[in-house]
């Protein structure tokens, strides 16, 4: 294993850190019109508020993992960052356009004490997370599976080149891994109808999410897998399978940990399958390979110490800020709103 190696496996842990906290936040951004009810039900207000306050303290800190990454592939491999930024340019754009709107929906919804304005703000969560949680799935599908790129290195692939059928599942899987992992969490975070709804619905999505991850998987498997990601197809699946008996069961925190595991089992199996390239063409002999892309020796070893000193605590500090809010909210415990009415 070379220097550069080591780094494809750190962006892959913070990818996969990423996908696991950042996708139950797209869950229940997806979640808020279903599990929140109409808005003309007498309590929508409330259960609304419930589940942003399941992810209110933690949402932003997730988002942090995508910035490290981002910024790790800039700094590791230039030429990788270079090339997916610009030949994804459209997708990633969507992705960075539904992430802001999420943030300013969540952060400007309870500015404005009025229904319309509240409204547009939950419109802003859902938009938020259906984007990105299908983008990423579309993004990372096309990774694996090749893209055209010319003699000079350039992504030539356009928007329709991404949309096919092996991309297309691959957003529609991860789209639905991030809906039962969130739906998951909001029964682990929440108590009374609230908690109800939510282990109900993820026990009706649970069948088509795990047919439509199986079906994924295996493919990814048998076009681009090693011999040994057969280990993470196996344990995605296993996961996915304990789910449905675990919230069937009512057991909320073996369910979240089970759908957890199956989130990083995708991400390990599409990096494996990705490795020793960080980016495969549909020309396999102009795919771009960890060692062309990394950067010079000397940035790597700083990085790394930097990493070693820093990413620890980080961590430690995360981890602590979830032990902190980590007990159960319900409809009785949402104040008032104190938000300006519309005529301040």
């Amino acid at each position: 294993m070379t220097l550069p190696d080591y780094w494809f496996l750190a962006i892959g842990f913070l990818f996969t850190g990423y996908f696991v906290l950042d996708g139950f936040d797209f869950g229940v951004g997806m979640l808020m019109p279903i599990l929140g009810r109409k808005r003309s039900h007498p309590d929508a207000e409330q259960r609304r508020r419930v589940l942003l306050n399941t992810i209110g303290p933690v949402w932003d800190g997730n988002e942090v993992w995508l910035i490290t990454a981002g910024a790790a592939m800039f700094a590791a491999f230039p030429v990788w960052y270079a090339t997916v930024f610009s030949g994804f340019y459209l997708v990633l754009l969507a992705i960075l356009v539904g992430l802001i709107v999420r943030v300013c929906a969540i952060e400007w919804r309870g500015k404005i004490d009025d229904p319309r304005w509240r409204g547009w703000a939950d419109f802003g969560i859902g938009l938020g997370s259906w984007i990105p949680a299908f983008a990423w799935g579309l993004v990372f599908a096309n990774i694996v599976h090749g893209v055209h790129i010319d003699g000079r290195g350039r992504m030539t692939s356009d928007v329709w080149d991404l949309l096919n059928p092996y991309g297309l599942l691959g957003g529609v899987a991860l789209l639905g891994l991030f809906l039962l992992h969130g739906a998951v969490f909001v029964a682990l975070k929440s108590d009374g109808d609230v908690r109800v709804d939510a282990r109900r619905f993820a026990a009706r999505i649970w069948l088509p999410v795990t047919v439509i991850g199986a079906v994924f998987v295996v493919w990814t498997q048998l076009a681009h897998g090693k011999p040994w990601t057969w280990v993470m197809v196996v344990l995605a699946a296993a996961a996915l399978v304990a789910v449905g008996l675990l919230i069937r069961a009512d057991r909320e925190l073996a369910a979240f940990l089970s759908t957890s595991i199956a989130v990083i089992g995708v991400s390990v199996l599409l990096f494996g399958s990705l490795f020793p390239n960080v980016l495969n063409a549909t020309d396999p002999a102009r795919s771009i390979t960890i060692e062309a892309a990394a950067s010079s020796h000397y940035t790597l070893v700083a990085m790394s110490w930097c990493t070693v000193v820093l990413l620890p605590l980080v961590m430690i500090y995360q981890a602590w800020s979830y032990v902190v809010f980590r007990k159960r909210i319900s409809v009785a415990q949402i104040p008032p709103s104190i938000g300006l009415s519309p005529r301040a």
